[in-house]
């Protein structure tokens, strides 16, 4: 379950500073911050800098070969709006079948700007998937310098109840976790798929 809202946190959560330094890594590479100032919703904004150029990192989340180096065993991309981007973890698996998650590609500013909204499976707790229609991740894209980039993630839709706040420590864990298997990639050249 824990990859499975990945995809939903790379859909959605920021008042709240919840960054965590990794067991691999010295300095703290992503910052999480869980934003509920507005009364009934609350939004996860997740930040990091990757020391590559901006192509790089737009290719790793638009292409089957970067999303399947840090994202999921398996992935197919349909890069335009009203697209969708299918991954399943399991290599083994129709990228078809009822485990497959299914973000849709709500429009996109070539290397600037990705919103995608997911199509929550039954992997999903009930409550999240009567809200799905509200669930969206804006991907901001931004050149640092020529071997820099800053992605800005922006988790929106979530609402501001105890069930959801019950999730956000787990849900913010498994997306830095992604975030750092995305840092790896694009830093070694490696993939790296740890989830």
């Amino acid at each position: 379950m824990k990859t499975v809202l990945f995809q939903i946190f790379t859909l959605c959560i920021p008042v709240f500073l919840m960054a965590q330094n990794t067991k691999d890594q010295n300095e703290k590479r992503i910052l999480s911050e869980i934003d509920s100032s507005q009364a009934d919703n609350m939004v996860l904004k997740q930040s990091f800098v990757v020391n590559v150029p901006l192509d790089s990192v737009w290719n790793a989340y638009t292409t089957k070969k970067g999303w399947e180096s840090w994202a999921s065993a398996k992935a197919q991309i349909d890069l335009k709006v009203n697209g969708v981007i299918k991954s399943n973890y399991n290599q083994d698996a129709n990228i078809d079948d009822d485990s497959t998650i299914i973000l849709h590609i709500i429009n996109y500013v070539p290397k600037r700007m990705l919103t995608l909204q997911a199509e929550l499976n039954k992997n999903f707790p009930d409550f999240m998937r009567a809200d799905e229609k509200s669930l969206y991740n804006m991907i901001l894209f931004e050149m640092v310098s020529s071997t820099k980039t800053k992605i800005i993630s922006y988790g929106i839709g979530y609402k501001n109840n105890e069930k959801y706040m019950s999730l956000m420590k787990f849900f913010v864990k498994g997306n830095e976790q992604s975030y750092l298997n995305l840092i790896n990639y694009l830093e070694t050249g490696k993939p790296s798929v740890n989830y």
